[in-house]
């Protein structure tokens, strides 16, 4: 029986939606499950994922075989933009049949498999299509990772309002509480989402991820 596949994604770049793949990693390995990360493309870096290797570091593990095979980054590009762009500059195509079956591989292997996308959920992998799209068309649930900083509420209410015209399943929500920046506003704002989720996508958890001491 395969493994059951979640899409983390972030309300926008550096949100911490790698550390909380990470992180949500060894929680589900804590409680005995067996876990692998996916980074669906990564741009900016060469020969393995960076996001892979952070991922590892949290979750106190060396690098897998799978990391290695390129099983779990199908995607790499060495200019640190948008996927559609890199991708255009090493005049390469992004299949996503090939980014399915590699997370399909993995999902024959273990429990879950976390998928970590680039960016937020309308960054476009060609010039047609966006990850919200890749992740329709999977029917994935999805993982939104959000944070404190001053408009985070705008860009979390929008990404969710996404999910619902699309028909996804929002799972849960991760809370970055880091950095803390305004005491006042981080507070205020994982309320705020915190009641939000619980009128409108009531089936979905909300996770707070403190600071972290293992990075």
């Amino acid at each position: 029986m395969a493994g059951q596949v979640l899409f983390i994604s972030g309300i926008d770049t550096d949100v911490g939606k790698t550390i909380a793949t990470g992180w949500y990693a060894k929680k589900l390995a804590d409680q005995g499950a067996s876990v692998i990360t996916q980074k669906m493309i990564q741009t900016g870096c060469e020969d393995i994922s960076e996001d892979i290797i952070q991922h590892r570091k949290l979750q106190g593990i060396d690098l897998l075989p799978e990391d290695k095979q390129g099983l779990t980054c199908p995607y790499l590009f060495f200019y640190p933009c948008s996927p559609h762009l890199a991708a255009q500059l090493e005049n390469r195509k992004i299949s996503t049949a090939l980014i399915r079956q590699a997370t399909d591989e993995l999902a024959s292997r273990y429990d879950y498999v976390l998928l970590e996308g680039a960016g937020g959920l309308c960054v476009p992998y060609d010039d047609q299509h966006t990850t919200l799209d890749y992740i329709a068309q999977q029917q994935y649930p999805l993982i939104l990772v959000t944070s404190g900083k001053l408009g985070s509420i705008n860009h979390t209410l929008l990404s969710l309002l996404a999910c619902k015209q699309y028909h996804i399943e929002v799972k849960g929500l991760i809370y970055n509480r880091y950095p803390l920046g305004d005491e006042m506003i981080n507070k205020e704002t994982a309320q705020y989402l915190q009641n939000y989720l619980q009128k409108h996508f009531p089936q979905a958890e909300f996770l707070s991820l403190e600071k972290l001491t293992s990075i």
